[in-house]
């Protein structure tokens, strides 16, 4: 057994016998998850493929589908997005990157315009979605290139109303990331399913991710706290990091964690995924009273932008004789 193969089964042996009743699936209620990981962008390593071996994370999802009822279907191919195709699942499980209608950085087949317009109305519509991490890094405002373009600068603006649709549907964008560190977070709502050991707060080792573009409606649960956190990009105010929202009829939850396996293989973070799936299936209800002026009243405040690197020297070439 390997180091990776190792990591999934403590994490998944330590979930099943720590897990949380309220998390545990009715008998005969399973759901259906679409875990979707095309990357058009930067592609992570938890949710990379190699040869025909499941990514890191779709391991860890195989365990825990089974003990909590959920039936994966783990897919990059964004050409299958029909409303025909969606509708077979409960909900959806993004951990994309960049604009998926673009074949992009890992060259899997691109959503066309109207699959992404009918993964949008079937949330809308009712269905249930989870993004973890890089889901929102992806579909960004304003933004061409399909996810590698290297000017960033519009990132640093709230859109509102003129944000993606995606992004809408979110309700929140990824702006930029500074180096991996262990930062605090703040429970805003610790009842929500899956957040029962947060406590009040916790640490946590990871690439953490400075959002804006929050949408009014934000049932905020975790808060990025800032005030020890190293780069320009945390030079803010408290912001949101984890949330749930209702779009339309459908539920909505994100997450700003999932860049490193120990996060994946976390009791705590696996207890969050299937809290959010519960919920986003409707398992269970939540509270989701909008809390966004109470629980970071600083959210729209965006980080002050990097100087663009200057550009590298050319190194002369020999002359030869």
């Amino acid at each position: 057994m390997n180091r990776r193969e190792m990591l999934l089964g403590s994490g998944a042996v330590a979930l099943g016998l720590a897990l949380t009743p309220s998390l545990r699936a009715t008998a005969g209620d399973k759901k259906k998850i679409l875990f979707f990981t095309k990357s058009s962008g930067f592609e992570h390593s938890v949710i990379k493929r190699t040869g025909d071996k499941p990514s890191f994370a779709e391991q860890i999802l195989t365990e825990l589908g089974p003990k909590h009822g959920f039936e994966f279907t783990f897919s990059k191919d964004g050409s299958l997005f029909t409303k025909d195709y969606l509708a077979q699942f409960d909900a959806y499980f993004f951990y994309t990157t960049g604009d998926l209608t673009t074949a992009g950085t890992d060259k899997n087949p691109p959503m066309t315009a109207a699959g992404k317009q009918a993964f949008l109305d079937a949330i809308k519509g009712g269905k249930g979605y989870v993004g973890s991490h890089s889901a929102s890094d992806t579909f960004h405002s304003k933004e061409s290139g399909g996810g590698n373009n290297p000017d960033r600068s519009q990132r640093y603006k709230n859109y509102g109303n003129e944000a993606d649709p995606y992004v809408q549907m979110l309700g929140g964008e990824f702006i930029k990331h500074g180096k991996q560190q262990k930062a605090p977070m703040r429970v805003a709502d610790g009842k929500f399913p899956g957040f029962a050991k947060a406590g009040t707060g916790f640490e946590l080792n990871e690439e953490w991710y400075s959002l804006k573009d929050f949408a009014q409606n934000l049932h905020v649960i975790l808060v990025q706290e800032t005030a020890v956190m190293e780069g320009n990009i945390y030079k803010r105010a408290a912001y949101p990091a984890t949330w749930a929202r209702m779009h339309g009829s459908g539920r909505v939850f994100y997450t700003s964690m999932g860049h490193r396996e120990d996060v994946w293989t976390s009791e705590l973070f696996q207890e969050i995924i299937v809290g959010a799936l519960n919920w986003a299936t409707r398992r269970v209800d939540a509270d989701l009273t909008p809390n966004l002026e109470k629980a970071a009243p600083g959210y729209a405040e965006i980080p002050p932008q990097d100087p663009p690197a200057p550009p590298k020297k050319e190194t002369p070439k020999k002359k030869t004789n």
